[in-house]
């Protein structure tokens, strides 16, 4: 048979026309390579080899391909990009989402009988031959983009080994044998455009850029289906040799010369006319290049303190069985899964807690003020925020943590144990009684100071070598208090006293139990080893975090509802596959009622009522003034000599916590001047959170709760209501 007649038999995909190609191309394929490096004597077992080999049976990675792809992190709309993560930048598309000109360009730049061949093309292996023989090298060798999908897709596959991966592109009669035999059978299987299309989203585009949608990205800033002509020329142009030819790393004249083929060979196919071509030869060279955001520290200008958030969500991902065995594994899907992740960072609320950071302290300040907002009842963390650039650019000398830093300040971990938060923890302390049978009416005479069983530090607040902590105002805090008023003015002694009544390892479960973790050593050993005897942890000795501390008043706020912290709303693989980690996981931890009864005694310190009128005094009444009048609650916490300056507050919307403290240095002492500037950049947050949402009251608790109040409530002239009001509602609450 003529070779002609051979060429005109195999247009016509059959079994033999399918062997006369395996056979006719693997000699060619091998001549191809063997004119410039083989000994001749190896192309008649090659050609033995092609002849007798049968189809092999594709790789899993052929038919399923296990491409990397970049992660995507958005916002809680789904919209504002956070940040992507990649080892390599790639994102898959479908053939729809690309201009039919991009489509075009590569099939004529690189095989422009495509769409006639089955995989392997015999004349353009001739062409080839005849090319490196009169030019006495390897220049061309024949490969259609059937071929280059292969070798594209072997050498990238992720579930080979290295020298698997480098055999894939070996200058050898073996690896082109296996090409050809992969590509027929691939014809066999997909259609041509899906072969153009994953073909399209897996070539290296030079700079960087793996696949279509990534290119154009990175060259021209807009997606793949806004190519113009000769955009798309260029691009075609470049994956002949992506590095030499790149108009940003490379040859910015080779490339338009590469254009200028392009827009020639597409011309020849049909494609566009020769006028189209030569208007789009005659484009200059319009780029407009994107840096492609990876990791957490390349988050956009501007908004580099969400890094903090986004470092947050990362440690938690790789916590997560779902995608991964190890932590190395998970790793390494976000950075090569292509997930969409819609995370719970909530953009408006982020931005007012980033000014409200900023503005109690600037970047420059060693002191911080890291707040952390989280919603009751699902644990969605809605804000991460911090006076700090979260970089990883050099400080000046001396500057440990700032201005720039990536140690997780918000939420704890590394080298991060947290921060003392005061009499926040007075909390766990109210909690612990209410659940052993007490009531809000629980009264004790408070002293100023208050002899315990607990052995005296080397503080100065020792009596006869026993543990005597004092109050910070006496004339203010010292009398007869029940837990409405000694949780209001923030009295030592009563919650020491309470403690004491209800054992100090009742209080440090019920912080565990609300999700305080105990990150410093000496903490972690006095819990577990020594609870019982912790006189001073209801003062709140522990360090702590603001990320910590809101998610345990949410859980109040939730009438007792502990929702694990999540930074996510869902997680989507590239097929469309919602993986199960977005739902909150929640649990009962408390008797609602208990809840309800704690709530009751927090709105005595922003200044509100509670709903049995108890409340006569408050450390944070602005709060009242900013929320205009919204139910609210919280507590604030000065440290041992106001080291640090917390404020915690929540509605049934959200629960926002603030804590102002040196990060590197504990014995820089914040001051007590900062507390009004702490509570004011709270309340403010939560403003913002609950803007536009409806008002929500709080439940009242039972009377089995309320117990019974031995006298009429003092008053105090900065709470909102009358004296007459609070009168008339304690009687009316005497039933």
């Amino acid at each position: 048979m003529a070779f002609a007649a051979i060429l005109v038999t195999m247009a016509t995909p059959t079994p033999l026309s399918r062997l006369l190609t395996v056979l006719l191309t693997g000699v060619l394929a091998g001549l191809v390579l063997a004119v410039a490096a083989l000994p001749g004597n190896l192309l008649l077992g090659f050609a033995a080899q092609a002849a007798l080999g049968n189809y092999a049976a594709l790789p899993d990675a052929l038919r399923t391909p296990a491409t990397p792809q970049r992660s995507y992190l958005y916002a809680n709309d789904g919209k504002t990009l956070i940040t992507t993560f990649y080892d390599v930048n790639r994102t898959d598309v479908e053939l729809a989402e690309i201009a039919p000109v991009m489509r075009q360009a590569i099939v004529a730049a690189e095989d422009r009988r495509f769409y006639d061949h089955g995989g392997v093309d015999l004349r353009g292996m001739l062409r080839a031959l005849v090319t490196n023989v009169s030019e006495g090298g390897t220049e061309q060798g024949g490969s259609t983009l059937t071929m280059q999908y292969v070798r594209n897709v072997l050498k990238t596959d992720p579930n080979r080994t290295a020298e698997e991966r480098d055999a894939a592109t070996a200058q050898t009669v073996g690896r082109k044998v296996q090409e050809i035999r992969y590509a027929n059978a691939l014809e066999q299987q997909l259609s041509k455009d899906e072969i153009l299309n994953r073909y399209l989203n897996i070539a290296y585009f030079g700079s960087g850029a793996y696949g279509i949608a990534a290119a154009s990205q990175r060259y021209f800033s807009k997606a793949p289906a806004a190519l113009t002509l000769a955009e798309a020329a260029l691009l075609a142009g470049l994956v002949q040799a992506p590095e030499a030819y790149s108009p940003i790393d490379g040859d910015a004249d080779a490339a338009l010369a590469r254009r200028a083929y392009v827009l020639d060979s597409m011309v020849a196919t049909g494609a566009v006319t020769a006028e189209q071509a030569a208007q789009a030869n005659a484009e200059k060279l319009a780029l407009r290049p994107s840096e492609q955001a990876n990791g957490c520290a390349a988050t956009a200008s501007g908004r580099d303190g969400w890094g903090f958030f986004c470092d947050y969500l990362r440690r938690w991902w790789v916590d997560q069985p779902a995608f991964g065995d190890t932590v190395a594994e998970r790793e390494q899907a976000l950075r090569r899964g292509g997930y969409t992740v819609v995370t719970t960072l909530d953009p408006k609320l982020q931005k007012t807690a980033q000014q409200q950071a900023t503005g109690v302290y600037g970047y420059d300040n060693p002191r911080a003020l890291p707040i952390a907002a989280v919603e009751p009842g699902t644990g969605r963390v809605l804000a991460m925020a911090v006076n700090r650039h979260y970089s990883l650019d050099a400080n000046p000398d001396g500057q440990g943590n700032y201005p720039n830093t990536v140690n997780p300040l918000i939420s704890g971990g590394g080298s991060v144990a947290g921060y003392q938060a005061g009499s926040t923890f007075k909390l766990f302390t109210m909690l612990a009684a209410l659940e052993s049978g007490r009531t809000l009416s629980t009264g004790f005479d408070a002293p100023s100071r208050l002899p315990t069983r607990y052995a005296a530090g080397s503080d100065d607040s020792a009596c006869n070598g026993q543990w005597c902590p004092a109050n910070a105002n006496p004339q203010w805090m010292d009398g007869y208090r029940m837990m409405w008023d000694g949780f209001g003015r923030s009295v030592n002694t009563y919650f020491v006293w309470l403690a004491e009544q209800v054992g100090q390892d009742k209080v440090v479960e019920m912080a565990q139990r609300l999700g305080i973790t105990f990150r410093a050593e000496a903490d972690a050993n006095f819990a577990e080893n020594n609870a019982a005897n912790w006189g001073a942890f209801t003062l709140g000795v522990a360090a702590t975090t603001p990320l910590d501390l809101a998610n345990a008043y949410a859980t109040v706020a939730a009438e007792g509802t502990y929702c694990a912290p999540l930074p996510v709303v869902s997680v989507t693989a590239p097929d469309g596959q919602r993986l199960p980690v977005g739902d909150p996981s929640c649990r009962q931890v408390l008797d609602p009622d208990v809840a309800r009864a704690a709530t009751d005694a927090a709105r005595c310190p922003v200044g509100q009522q509670s709903a049995f009128g108890q409340c006569n005094g408050g450390t944070a009444t602005a709060v009242n003034r900013i929320l205009d009048g919204r139910p609210a609650a919280g507590k604030t916490g000065s440290s041992e000599n106001a080291a640090t300056e917390t404020f915690v507050g929540f509605t049934p919307q959200v629960a926002v916590a603030g804590i102002a403290a040196n990060p590197d240095d504990p014995t820089d002492l914040v001051g007590s001047a900062v507390q009004a500037r702490v509570i004011d950049a709270v309340a403010r947050i939560i403003a913002t959170a609950v803007d536009g949402q409806p008002e929500q009251a709080f439940t009242a608790p039972s009377r089995e709760l309320v117990g019974t109040p031995r006298r009429p409530v003092e008053r105090d002239p900065r709470t909102t209501d009358s004296p007459l009001s609070d009168l008339r509602r304690w009687f009316q609450n005497r039933g």
